[in-house]
């Protein structure tokens, strides 16, 4: 048999009845804790929104992460991933689906982030990272070491400890969080500050970094194990020493380090070397570079003395030098009186040729050649300057051309350019016509739309809206107590009533009705016609 026509049942918009079903959902469920595993993730949106699904063996979730939230999120999305999502159940309207705005990520168990370990491992050594052509040897003897730990565990005590036994050294303390949110970037920032630090500034300059925590589980060594952290300790050009954890605790700063030691302690003993072996060692190289001198000094005298016995005198040496200075100095007259001589004669030769008549003739043809030479410089000069008298003139004609011509230009270019403007101020004016015309449509539509959502446009169409005498919405007649006092509204105004004082005592208690009145229970479509209900 066909159903009998509900003739008098409410009617809903479709957007009345998507919100009725979100204020459900919402009201219903709240905050949750959903655990599955990431799917169809490929990387923020380009407004900076995640969307992907939470799934299981047998469903799956749309899942939300906005912006701001994923900018703080510790553990970030990714595909294939089993997490713990917490978040606000709700509902997308457009497309009729329920989803989980996610507020806090975190994964689900040991395995998970051992395998995002893993991941992030093979993804950063893939970018050379972890290569040992990068890592830096450790100075013999820093002068400064920084340290990057907690100022309030035990670990900076005892590298402080040991760095007092083995050999005292300044230290700088970066103070970090170790754990939880936040310390990856706390202990990233440490270490480029560190870097930073000017070299002769008024805070001295590491020659060594430590970054350095206690053990603890994976879950409290993650901050290390962080992009951020292991990029800082890839890049810092100061030689860094890794001391996270006891020696069985791995992590990833540990494989971008220069070094990796076992423990705090053993980072310390790595630093420095100890001072009385150093004395120790010194004092005995010193003892052995004086033996070394002393037998050097001996072996050296010992070889000169044999030398001196094997040169001859010095009689025997000077004999020969001696012979040859008495014969050259017995030769040295005859040499004098040839020597002079010889410059007699050509000095006679030379004075044959000097005679009155060739100085005039060489003075005379001077004068000519000068005569003729200042000849050509005044035809050159004066050539010079007709050649430039008429280079200039022709310029002078070139310049007013060029002139007539670029004031020619700049009045074209002016009246093009007040047309363009005109142009622009006239396309500027519709636009705006255009622009208050889309606004002004745009005012009338939403006001359409909140006229037609306000629930007076319920009470214009017959409905009424009861309240009790503190102004509370009246839902059901089991609400209302004998001789109540009840305010009914309608469209065009309110009129006070009295319930009936031999009607039955409401059962409902208070707090029930104060609840039914915060979540009111939506309206349900039955086979037979019933009261008209509430939109409320």
């Amino acid at each position: 048999m066909p159903a009998e026509p509900l003739a008098n049942a409410p009617e809903f918009t479709v957007s009345e009845l998507s919100s009725a079903l979100k204020r459900t959902v919402e009201d219903r469920f709240g905050h949750v804790r959903v655990r599955g595993e990431i799917s169809g993730f490929r990387g923020p949106h380009s407004s900076g929104h995640c969307y992907f699904a939470l799934k299981d063996e047998s469903a799956k979730i749309e899942a939300v992460v906005w912006k701001f939230v994923h900018a703080r999120m510790r553990f970030k999305p990714q595909e294939g991933l089993e997490v713990i999502a917490t978040g606000k159940l709700t509902t997308y309207p457009n497309s009729s689906k329920y989803q989980i705005v996610i507020d806090q990520l975190e994964p689900a168990g040991i395995g998970a982030l051992m395998a995002l370990m893993e991941e992030r491992k093979k993804k950063l050594a893939a970018e050379g990272l972890f290569d040992e052509a990068r890592k830096q040897l450790l100075p013999w003897l820093p002068e400064v070491i920084g340290v990057v730990t907690s100022p309030t565990g035990a670990v900076i005590r005892d590298i402080l400890h040991r760095l007092r036994d083995r050999f005292p050294r300044r230290v700088l303390v970066w103070p970090v969080k170790v754990q939880g949110e936040g310390s990856a970037e706390q202990v990233a920032a440490a270490i480029r500050g560190f870097n930073a630090l000017p070299e002769g500034g008024r805070i001295p300059r590491p020659d060594l970094l430590i970054v350095a925590r206690g053990g603890g589980s994976l879950e409290d060594l993650w901050s290390f194990n962080e992009e951020i952290v292991v990029r800082a300790a890839a890049d810092s050009v100061i030689p860094l020493i890794s001391a996270v954890g006891h020696e069985t605790d791995i992590t990833l700063i540990d494989f971008a380090a220069d070094k990796r030691a076992p423990t705090p302690t053993a980072a310390a003993e790595m630093a420095v070397p100890v001072r009385s072996e150093l004395f120790a060692e010194v004092e005995s190289l010193a003892r052995r570079t004086m033996l070394c001198w002393q037998r050097g000094q001996e072996s050296r005298r010992n070889e000169l003395r044999a030398a001196a016995r094997a040169l001859p005198s010095l009689s025997e040496l000077l004999a020969i030098p001696r012979q040859r200075l008495d014969h050259l100095g017995a030769a040295l007259p005859r040499g004098l009186k040839a020597n002079t001589h010889a410059h007699h004669r050509r000095f006679s030769q030379v004075s044959a040729g000097l005679t009155l008549r060739v100085l005039h003739g060489q003075v005379a043809q001077a004068n000519h050649r000068l005569t003729v030479a200042g000849e050509r410089i005044r035809l050159s000069a004066r050539a010079l300057l007709r050649h430039r008298r008429e280079r200039f003139m022709g310029l002078e004609v070139r310049l007013k051309a060029s002139k007539l011509s670029n004031a020619q230009a700049q009045r074209n270019t002016i009246a093009r350019e007040r047309e363009r403007t005109q142009r622009l101020a006239e396309r500027a004016r519709r636009a705006l016509l255009t622009t208050l015309q889309r606004f002004d449509a745009r005012v009338t539509h939403c006001g359409q739309l909140l006229s037609a959502l306000s629930y007076r446009g319920v009470l214009a169409r017959g409905f009424a809206l009861v309240r009790d005498e503190h102004g509370r919405a009246v839902h059901a007649a089991a609400a209302v107590g004998p001789s109540e006092r009840l305010s009914i509204e309608f469209a065009d105004g309110n009129v006070g009533a009295t319930a009936d004082a031999d009607r039955p005592a409401a059962t409902a208690s208070p707090a029930k009705s104060a609840t039914r009145e915060a979540k009111p229970a939506a309206p349900k479509r039955v086979s037979k016609p019933v009261d008209q209900g509430s939109l409320f």
